[in-house]
């Protein structure tokens, strides 16, 4: 099997939302979407809830991110859009693509409009495209603990427990586990 390309983001469509090619028109929106609390938090992105709004990156900084990102053979980067309001509402990635092993890892964060089934349905689309277009054998994702909402959404769409690091993030005076999960080619099925 030939490796597959990924310096080419599609995008992929479904009921609620469109996962677009992420790029410079996104991210001013994106950028806002960050400074979320429960964006920070549950991606790790912060310690403390009194670290919520200072973002390390500015907007012309993660402009070169994202540009970077657009041209790397290792990731797809897709902006979430939410296709009733045509509004821009996360992020969804295939990242860290290792050919050899016909894997990657997998990371997705909505800002604003969650418990709408946008998030399940983005999962999907990127998932099944890690299978079916791209003939992964396995996508990997951490999901930390003080998230039982999205670990739900990953079990309902396939994804399986495999072990936890326990206390890997430091938050506020305490310490939070994060759970390793992931799904192979065999187990996918795009009705989760």
């Amino acid at each position: 099997m030939s490796d597959p390309d990924l310096t080419r983001t599609p995008t992929l469509t479904g009921e609620l939302v469109e996962l677009v090619p992420a790029g410079s028109e996104h991210v001013e929106r994106l950028h806002a979407l960050m400074g979320d609390l429960e964006v920070a938090r549950l991606t790790g992105s912060i310690h403390d809830d009194s670290e919520t709004g200072r973002m390390t990156l500015g907007v012309p900084e993660l402009q070169r991110v994202y540009a970077r990102w657009a041209t790397d053979d290792d990731r797809l980067v897709w902006a979430i859009v939410d296709r009733t309001t045509g509004r821009t509402v996360g992020e969804s990635l295939l990242t860290d693509h290792d050919p050899g092993n016909r894997s990657c890892g997998f990371r997705i964060w909505i800002g604003e409009a969650r418990d709408g089934g946008l998030g399940t349905e983005a999962t999907r689309l990127s998932v099944g495209h890690a299978f079916g277009e791209l003939g992964l054998h396995r996508v990997e994702l951490e999901v930390y603990a003080f998230n039982p909402r999205a670990r739900r959404v990953y079990e309902k769409v396939g994804f399986v427990l495999e072990g936890t690091r326990r206390e890997a993030l430091r938050y506020a005076n305490g310490w939070v586990d994060c759970h390793l999960m992931s799904m192979l080619a065999s187990e996918w099925s795009p009705q989760g």
